[in-house]
């Protein structure tokens, strides 16, 4: 049976946003990002305000969002990979839906990582060592409320979304 709602959690370069609109697609679901949503309700995008009012401001607006757009139906949510911090946001993802984690190898993250969106944890002079650091904090967070696990590496999109599909469609 087809959950209400399905949550892709994981860390940065995972594919969560890719994989969520082509499972979102496929499952006739709505397609949530929550980065996307905190820079729709904010006007600005993430680095501005990781510069403007810090991690913990960020995380405190990512923690309200998981918790609104958890509690929709019928939704597909990539969350930030970060979004696992606050523990409400675990419990709230773990109760309201089919928690899918998209591991990835912090080799892909790296590759992935390096072009594309501004992401402020990586504005640094050793992204890999940041990468591989988080990985070691995050992963059992991921671990702890993920009803499947999917491995992304050298994966294309589609394969990763028919696959969840199939196990959970």
């Amino acid at each position: 049976m087809q959950p209400q709602n399905l949550f892709l959690i994981g860390p940065m370069g995972s594919g969560k946003s890719a994989v969520g609109r082509q499972l979102a697609r496929l499952l006739r679901l709505d397609f949530i990002d929550s980065d996307d949503e905190i820079e729709s309700r904010t006007g600005v995008d993430i680095a501005f305000i990781f510069e403007k009012e810090g991690e913990a401001g960020f995380r405190k607006r990512e923690a309200a969002v998981i918790d609104e757009l958890s509690s929709r139906t019928g939704v597909v949510l990539a969350t930030g990979g970060g979004g696992v911090i606050d523990p409400a946001s675990r419990s709230a993802l773990g109760a309201r839906g089919y928690v899918v984690y998209l591991r990835t190898g912090v080799d892909q993250q790296v590759a992935r990582t390096r072009k594309g969106r501004e992401r402020p944890l990586l504005e640094n002079t050793d992204p890999r060592e940041t990468l591989e650091q988080l990985m070691i904090e995050r992963e059992p967070m991921y671990l702890e409320i993920a009803d499947l696990v999917v491995d992304t590496d050298g994966r294309k999109v589609r394969d990763v979304a028919k696959e969840i599909f199939a196990r959970v469609g």
